[in-house]
């Protein structure tokens, strides 16, 4: 949870940079622009904030074609929808005052709420997942905002903040999700801020060697870069 409130913190920071020509600019996200994109980590994190709105945005949410069993899509399409229309000045100010709620909503989730399975059932690597919903406050709520501030980054040309001690942890978490998902001997170097070496214990395996942001965006699915092994992993 400090690794979230610290990227609430930075993806704040990322968007109050956005210049005015800034938020009509197409993004990586081929179907959202800036100001969508924005709208959706705005959205997020207000569910996240939240209890009463994170009900109506699910229930909202599932009465949209594919319902319960789409309901991260129709989440994501809720909050563009509906938070597109402030204006980039709400926006700024929104995600600011938002996210540090956002950080104590997650954190103060029971556990018998974290327990429960996801209606959703995502597709990764070919195969349909059941998640806890803990996965998904714990983890995934990071790895979005996290993954957008880098979309930000490209499609405006604005510097990317990284730091060892807080990008370099969620690279690391990536990293050992990826592993555990292919356990397949390999050994690994991620270059940059945020990078670091990682192996199997026999230091076997094939070897990879490439930006630490170039390999998360690979394994989610971003960019033409293959991602290691073929193996994605969830953002």
């Amino acid at each position: 949870m400090r690794l979230a409130a610290d990227e609430y913190a930075r993806v704040a920071d990322a968007i109050a940079a956005l210049a005015p020509g800034d938020w009509d600019r197409p993004t990586e996200c081929t179907e959202w622009t800036v100001h969508q994109l924005v709208s959706h980590v705005v959205g997020m994190a207000a569910m996240a904030a939240s209890p009463f709105e994170s009900r109506r945005q699910m229930r909202i949410a599932a009465t949209r074609p594919g319902g319960e069993a789409e309901m991260v899509d129709a989440l994501t399409a809720l909050q563009v929808r509906e938070f597109s229309r402030y204006t980039p000045a709400e926006l700024v100010a929104k995600v600011a005052a938002i996210g540090p709620k956002a950080a104590k909503g997650r954190r103060r989730t029971p556990g018998f709420l974290r327990r429960r399975p996801m209606g959703d059932q995502p597709v990764i690597n070919g195969v349909a997942e059941t998640w806890a919903l803990g996965f998904l406050i714990d983890v995934i709520l990071t790895r979005d905002p996290w993954m957008h501030r880098i979309d930000l980054s490209r499609a405006t040309g604005r510097p990317l903040a990284l730091t060892a001690d807080h990008d370099g942890r969620i690279v690391d978490d990536v990293v050992r999700e990826w592993a555990a998902r292919h356990g397949k001997p390999y050994r690994l170097t991620l270059t940059g801020p945020a990078g670091g070496t990682w192996a199997t214990p026999d230091g076997d395996g094939e070897a990879f060697e490439l930006d630490a942001i170039e390999f998360c965006r690979a394994v989610s699915g971003r960019g033409t870069t293959p991602a290691p092994f073929g193996t994605q992993v969830p953002f």
